[in-house]
């Protein structure tokens, strides 16, 4: 029996990273908490429990866009705690939205029932999963962005797009928290898959195994990968500064955890985790087409000098990264082998470097406040 994975892309980079990132109320209110009903601060507080990543970038969201979101995601936390905030939050919401994540969550929830009594076989379970865990969300949310007006009806309406791109982030998930579902008695990997190097998913914990474990870990990586053409294409239809955001900031995070996990063996140690400067930056960065595609393009030639010419899917994954980086080329993004393409990489640099000072400034003045508060 297979138990259900929530959470978000990132959460254990952003935890680590929680001084340099304002929290859900800060950002919702401007610092100002007594502005906001009491039903939706509590809304805005268990978001932060659901996923702290995407708490962070749904703040930049439009309006009653934000709340729609936030509701979507906080609902199920409601079927485990029975929280009156969310339903008051959900019933103030116009129909259009109160439709949608009824629906998305009615979804989520037949989902979760059916993982509770199987496990995640074959590789088509594994996509049935990642669609259950993310993929419905994905679709809910881009079904909102149209709802709102703020993007075009064929966001809403291509789900088999949005749901791809529900599957890179549910994937990449899964794939770097491996030690971590193990020590909690989950199992996401696809039993088709690791089967073929060891008897039980556990023994890729084990030394004398490390070699294996990686092995499968770069297959899975590969099959990730290949949902990267639907997820710029997605973001490409995007309109909205601010849905631009929110949905590319996870997909760049994706890439990067998958680049930092490829042929690692410390995700069978540990959490591998993405730097703190480098989750900075990519936040700060990836709000535009250009930028997302040279993101994409860096850390797909990480991944390309990492191959070991040993590993069995040595040659697939040459062949899928050569095939991504074309299509990618073929939208006008150079990208050096060293980086970011050299039209922004002073400048995000740059960005990176004054944004990390001053981020680290205002935690010093907020300790120093709270200090003083408390003599």
């Amino acid at each position: 029996m297979a138990s259900f994975k929530l959470g978000s892309l990132g959460d254990g980079d952003a935890e680590e990273h929680k001084d340099t990132l304002p929290s859900s109320q800060a950002m919702h209110t401007g610092g100002t908490q007594d502005k906001i009903r009491d039903s939706l601060r509590t809304c805005y507080q268990h978001l932060e429990k659901t996923g702290r990543s995407f708490a962070t970038v749904t703040q930049g969201l439009e309006g009653e866009l934000r709340h729609c979101v936030v509701d979507t995601q906080v609902i199920p936390v409601q079927i485990v705690c029975h929280q009156e905030d969310i339903s008051l939050e959900f019933r103030n919401l116009a129909k259009v939205y109160q439709d949608v994540i009824a629906d998305t969550c009615h979804k989520m929830g037949l989902g979760m029932a059916e993982f509770l009594e199987k496990r995640v076989n074959s590789l088509q379970d594994w996509n049935k999963y990642c669609q259950y865990a993310i993929g419905l969300f994905v679709i809910g949310y881009s079904r909102l962005f149209s709802a709102s007006k703020l993007e075009d009806p064929i966001v809403g309406q291509d789900t088999e797009l949005a749901n791809s791109i529900g599957f890179f982030l549910e994937k990449t998930n899964i794939i770097r928290d491996y030690l971590e579902d193990q020590l909690e008695g989950r199992e996401f990997w696809p039993t088709e898959v690791w089967s073929r190097y060891v008897k039980k998913v556990s023994d890729f914990a084990k030394p004398e195994n490390a070699d294996l474990a990686v092995q499968c870990m770069n297959e899975l990586i590969i099959n990730a990968l290949q949902h990267i053409p639907d997820a710029l294409k997605y973001l490409s239809r995007l309109k909205s500064q601010s849905v631009f955001n929110y949905c590319a900031i996870p997909q760049v995070m994706a890439i990067a955890t998958l680049a930092a996990c490829y042929n690692n063996k410390e995700v069978f140690r540990g959490i591998v985790k993405i730097r703190k400067e480098q989750a900075v930056t990519l936040m700060r960065d990836a709000t535009n087409m250009q930028a997302v595609r040279a993101i994409m393009s860096q850390y797909l030639e990480e991944i390309y000098q990492k191959i070991p010419s040993m590993d069995p899917s040595s040659n697939k994954t040459k062949e899928i990264i050569t095939s991504l980086q074309k299509m990618i080329l073929r939208h006008g993004t150079m990208v050096s082998h060293n980086g970011y393409s050299s039209i922004f990489l002073k400048g995000a640099v740059l960005l990176a470097v004054l944004g990390w000072q001053y981020l680290s400034a205002m935690s010093k003045v907020s300790k120093e406040c709270t200090q003083a508060r408390e003599n």
